[in-house]
């Protein structure tokens, strides 16, 4: 029997809360990124979500999505990562889940999207393994305080972006480079995820337990770069999704990082007894967050860089990250994750595109680009599932324009505008599109 396709749309805590201050809250790895001058914009104020809770929560229902995935500030649960727990910060993530819920929205929870307690990271961070028992602490008193009326949960957003921009590049937080520093933090991510979906069944067996994956499909630009590619396609997808589904690290990846010397002691120095079971931990779904797809040249195995030029003027056929618009690179990656992986259900947990349209002198935004783009991709997303592949949902991001990491507001993915002075919000062209084509797919 098919189950019901859920319709739904993302934020996370940083990009939107703003009230860094407010409540107790902790430093988060992303303010200190912040305050080092790293991020354009204001991450304190952010969206202003925060301070505009009920503004929002009517715009999200005004939508007439079924569900609603947004993250938790670890900093303002447990402000200093592994120690008093923050009432205050509670209240806020009690009143968010009660006026979904009051909404007929579904709350979809993530529990980390990237904005470690600084004073974790001052210990060693995602380097260090007792931050894998600080989130799993941290996820058990999400679910004991919010279990009840939360079904759906993501232990990790993107572990790839985590550590390997923010622990081999440098360019997001914490700043850290180094291939094996990125490799030890992506690793204790993973356990981490395990970890805690153990403990959180522990504490309420019948909720819904996942993670979500973001994913680069990619081809060769020719035959020359056959090799690369496969390489490509290990050290951006498979690195990931393998061990989470018990098959462990990719051998030819792990071959290729100790001849490069990525790894100085091959797995022997980062896997310790018992790690690949708990990475494996079984999960409900799996979530896919996919935007691109990318063609590898020979020599750039180690790349993921933007294919087109980035900021405004996109041409046809690309979004204003630069990345390629390829509907149906979604259809075969869900079709590739259904066949080399057979999870029991599959969310699109991320899809949108970034477009800088803002309002007229009607004081209306016709984001054109952005509708074509998911019109196309909610139908690549439907030609999976009616090809028998698990598709259960689908979430664009996002709900808001909001602080885009290192981006600030110069990239735009929401649905409905928001002012960066002001935080005025203005529903997009966008917004209501959705909103119809979620009334069509419920009445047809």
């Amino acid at each position: 029997m098919t189950k019901p396709f859920v319709w739904g749309v993302g934020t996370s805590a940083y990009q939107i809360e703003g009230a860094r201050h407010t409540g107790g809250k902790g430093e988060s790895v992303w303010d200190r990124f912040s305050d080092l001058g790293r991020v354009p914009g204001n991450g304190d104020v952010a969206a202003d979500h925060y301070n505009r809770l009920e503004e929002d929560l009517d715009l999200l229902a005004g939508l007439g999505i079924g569900a609603y995935r947004f993250s938790t500030a670890w900093t303002r649960v447990i402000p200093d990562g592994d120690g008093e727990i923050s009432r205050a910060g509670l209240d806020f993530y009690d009143r968010l889940i009660s006026g979904l819920r009051a909404r007929n929205i579904e709350p979809c929870l993530t529990l980390y999207h990237w904005d470690l307690p600084q004073t974790l990271q001052d210990r060693g961070g995602w380097t260090s393994r007792a931050t894998i028992d600080a989130f799993a602490r941290y996820a058990r008193v999400m679910v004991e305080t919010f279990g009840d009326r939360v079904g759906r949960w993501i232990t990790h957003n993107e572990p790839w972006v985590s550590s390997f921009l923010g622990h081999r590049d440098g360019v997001f937080a914490p700043g850290l480079t180094g291939w094996e520093t990125a490799l030890v933090a992506g690793h204790h991510l993973l356990v981490s995820h395990g970890r805690a979906t153990a403990a959180m069944r522990e504490v309420a067996g019948d909720i819904k337990v996942g993670i979500a994956i973001d994913c680069r499909p990619s081809k060769p630009a020719d035959q020359s770069a056959v090799a690369a590619n496969t390489f490509f396609d290990g050290f951006r997808n498979r690195w990931f999704f393998d061990p989470v589904f018990g098959r462990g690290y990719p051998e030819d990846v792990v071959e290729a990082y100790t001849e490069r010397g990525h790894l100085t002691s091959g797995l022997d120095g980062l896997v310790h007894r018992g790690d690949l079971d708990e990475i494996a931990t079984p999960i409900d779904f799996v979530g896919v967050n996919y935007y691109t797809t990318v063609t590898v040249k020979a020599g750039g195995e180690e790349s993921d860089e933007p294919e087109g030029p980035v900021g405004p003027g996109a041409p046809e056929g690309f979004t204003e990250m630069g990345w390629r618009v390829d509907p149906a690179g979604l259809t075969e990656f869900l079709r590739r994750v259904h066949d080399e992986y057979a999870p029991a259900s599959i969310l699109v947990t991320e899809n949108g595109a970034s477009h800088g349209d803002g309002p007229d002198s009607e004081g209306r935004v016709r984001d054109e680009r952005r509708i074509e783009y998911l019109a196309s991709h909610i139908d690549a997303t439907l030609a999976a599932r009616e090809s028998r592949v698990p598709v259960d949902g689908y979430f664009v991001w996002s709900f808001l324009d909001n602080l885009e990491w290192i981006e600030g507001f110069s990239q735009r993915f929401g649905l409905v505008w928001v002012d960066e002075q002001t935080r005025q919000r203005i529903p997009k062209d966008s917004y209501y599109w959705y909103r119809d084509r979620i009334r069509g797919s419920e009445s047809g």
